[in-house]
């Protein structure tokens, strides 16, 4: 009975490891959600795996659990691929940005949020999901006196971008074909720098492959955009879902490693960050914090600074 029991969590165990190694040789869109627990997964198969050997010792066990090992500790070096080197000046951070999805039917708590973000002391805010918002506009416009987004009543009110500078270039575009309107490129001057913020939503990656066409649009996207980047949104995925490597990879994009956990959001440090704040070089991040309370949504927000390295002045975007 003890062997019978063994070779069964033995099979259970094989086959759940198969399905999240499969990254391994195929970038399969449904899959694609899996891949980013591959950390979680994998502490929960050395925990199986244990529970096997507990049942029998045998060889396979051993070989479960060292495959199990490798699934954690190649996804903590994935993690590190893209994390910024060393900072070679320290110069006082340039602008503060915050970063929330605050979920579409969040309407109890937009007071709180409209609190929040004028409290947040951050130079831009870039919202996703905002029409719980619509009725604090002005409120929010009075600190944030330049915006991109919620023009034309709620029902537009998706991706807010707001800001206390003004906006030197701006574009509104979609991408993918699925949802309107949630690529935002814009360019701010900040005393003298050139920054490109960029606000994008991408659609959760096991609605079939939308996810796929989003990325290869927001990288055609992004292609003309010179100098100093910085990319904030809400992936839907962990920076090691095999798309969105690629795209970091080929948008030479990076950030501070580990990334605060995002969702959900109830889980806290145990989560996963899918909510994501990007830089491109020259500009870099200082700090990449979550904030203290998501105030009714599925995900927390994120606030961070950057400083430009060098310290020279750049030209706009575009």
């Amino acid at each position: 009975m003890r062997n019978i029991i063994y070779w069964i969590l033995s099979a259970f165990l094989t086959l759940a490891m198969t399905i999240v190694s499969l990254r391994y040789v195929t970038n399969f869109w449904l899959l694609s959600f899996v891949y980013s627990f591959q950390i979680h997964l994998g502490v929960v198969f050395v925990v199986a795996s244990l529970v096997v050997l507990a049942v029998r010792r045998h060889v396979y066990g051993f070989i479960l659990l060292l495959a199990s090992i490798f699934l954690v500790a190649h996804g903590g070096i994935m993690l590190r691929e893209f994390s910024q080197g060393d900072s070679v000046a320290d110069a006082p951070p340039i602008f503060r940005l915050m970063s929330f999805n605050i979920a579409i039917d969040n309407w109890k708590n937009s007071t709180a949020i409209t609190d929040m973000v004028i409290a947040s002391n951050a130079d831009v805010v870039n919202l996703l999901e905002a029409k719980p918002l619509t009725f604090h506009l002005q409120e929010l416009f009075k600190i944030y006196p330049y915006h991109i987004g919620c023009d034309h009543g709620k029902d537009s009110c998706d991706t807010l971008v707001l800001s206390k500078r003004p906006f030197v270039t701006q574009q509104v575009a979609s991408i993918g074909s699925l949802r309107k309107d949630r690529l935002v490129i814009a360019s701010v001057d900040f005393g003298g720098q050139i920054v490109n913020l960029v606000s994008a939503h991408l659609t959760k990656p096991y609605y079939d492959d939308y996810q796929v066409g989003e990325l290869e649009d927001l990288g055609k996207a992004l292609r003309p955009v010179s100098g100093p980047l910085v990319l904030a949104g809400d992936f839907n995925s962990s920076a090691i879902a095999p798309g969105i490597q690629g795209f970091l990879r080929e948008q030479k994009m990076s950030t501070i490693a580990p990334e605060p956990a995002t969702w959900p959001s109830g889980a806290g440090a145990l989560g996963i960050a899918i909510d994501h704040i990007f830089a491109r070089a020259p500009l870099r991040l200082t700090s990449l914090k979550r904030l203290e309370d998501s105030l009714g949504s599925n995900h927390s927000g994120l606030i961070a600074e950057f400083v430009l390295d060098g310290g020279g002045k750049t030209s706009s975007a575009n």
